[in-house]
């Protein structure tokens, strides 16, 4: 599946953090309703800062990756 491995690379390990983190900040800049954002882009920055990926089980993968344990 090219998108997990995609996602369970470096890359995408920032791409997930990176989004995350646009998304609390927007979440926080604009407050209001937008707090809850910046409380779903928790869940992508927390994904990229331990490296998991969390749509890899939606798309029949493992969470964490064996190419990762070699």
């Amino acid at each position: 599946m090219p998108f997990v491995r995609f996602m369970e690379s470096t890359t995408g390990r920032v791409v997930r953090s990176v989004a995350g983190v646009a998304m609390v900040a927007v979440g926080v800049s604009l407050g209001g309703y937008w707090w809850a954002l910046a409380v779903v882009g928790l869940l992508p920055l927390a994904a990229g800062l331990f490296d998991v990926c969390l749509a890899a089980p939606l798309l029949g993968a493992p969470v964490h990756h064996a190419v990762h344990d070699a």
